[in-house]
């Protein structure tokens, strides 16, 4: 027998029998002793939890948890795992090597009918995504395995906007992918404060022999949509804002990484939003042109009216532009 099945049977009858000695093992799979030894090394490194409990009663034995939990997956359960792997990979998940060996171990373990499902779901789901480069990856790979072990890292950052690149002392508290981007927050030791980088700009990253601990529930999700948002989330600059439209065009902009965070009430053909004033001001407006005439803002009269100045902007924008080609032409 292969070891893969050296292994299951191993599992099985560990599952089924209780303790076992590494002896009866043997026998009863008919393998050498020294076979069972390193089959049982395999399942331990795989993370099946095998108790070996010494003494002349003594034997092998699995956590009863973990006998107790089901090993197979159904079909649809493994239809969502191949599915999750495809946006995973896409958006550059770090440990995609594993994961690959993950879904390679699923088909592995599937009968053929199983098997030509999971292959037809795989081909009917596509994300189009530019995922992180492979030094990205390495990098999140050391943000997320300091982060899960409270290391502190020295890391190089390029802030971009001219200024040269800073190394500093951080200490991770976790990454966070986000309108197709990876970002880690944590403690700067350079600004003395919690800050949140992109990982894509990191120029170096070096693990050190300091330690840290963080805080309890802390979210960095929390801490960066916070950042990204301020005049969004904060309280004492909000303002209602009211839009009618189509179903369509308002599902849509529920979508939007800002309106979706911001949306309050949504009716039949009516959504209400808390937004901040600066944001109406600036930059709220070119986000809601592409929507056309699909949508209509009934209050408040400040975001109406900068709509009508950055659209009568726009038309002498594109007026001039016509104007120079037809010059041109003539």
């Amino acid at each position: 027998m292969s070891k893969a099945t050296n292994m299951l049977s191993i599992l099985w009858l560990l599952r089924s029998g209780g303790r076992m000695t590494a002896q009866q093992l043997a026998d009863e799979l008919e393998i050498h002793i020294r076979t069972v030894y390193r089959c049982i090394d395999s399942l331990c490194a795989s993370g099946v939890p095998i108790i070996a409990d010494p003494g002349r009663s003594g034997g092998y034995r699995i956590l009863e948890t973990f006998s107790e939990s089901p090993l197979l997956f159904d079909l649809d359960e493994q239809k969502a795992l191949v599915h999750a792997s495809t946006f995973a990979q896409e958006a550059g998940y770090p440990f995609q090597e594993a994961l690959v060996r993950a879904i390679d171990k699923l088909k592995r373990y599937t009968n053929e009918k199983q098997l030509t499902r999971i292959e037809r779901h795989l081909e009917g789901l596509s994300v189009i995504q530019t995922p992180a480069g492979e030094k990205e990856q390495e990098r999140l790979r050391v943000l997320e395995e300091a982060a899960a072990t409270g290391i502190t890292v020295e890391m190089t950052y390029d802030k971009g906007k001219g200024a040269g690149p800073e190394a500093r002392p951080f200490d991770p508290y976790g990454i966070v992918h986000w309108k197709g981007s990876w970002y880690t927050v944590g403690y700067c030791g350079l600004r003395r404060e919690m800050r949140s980088f992109r990982t894509d700009r990191i120029i170096d990253l070096q693990m050190t022999d300091r330690r840290f601990g963080r805080p309890a529930a802390f979210s960095a999700k929390e801490f960066l949509m916070n950042q990204l948002l301020p005049d969004a989330l904060a309280s004492e600059t909000l303002v209602l804002v009211r839009i009618r439209g189509h179903e369509h065009a308002l599902e849509e902009l529920g979508r939007h990484w800002l309106f979706g965070h911001a949306q309050t009430e949504r009716g039949e053909g009516e959504a209400v939003y808390r937004l901040g004033l600066s944001s109406l001001l600036t930059y709220v407006p070119y986000f809601l042109l592409p929507y056309g005439r699909a949508i209509s803002v009934v209050e408040p009269y400040e975001l109406i009216e900068k709509l009508a100045e950055v659209s009568s902007g726009l038309a002498d924008h594109y007026q001039a532009m016509k104007d120079q080609s037809k010059s041109r032409k003539g």
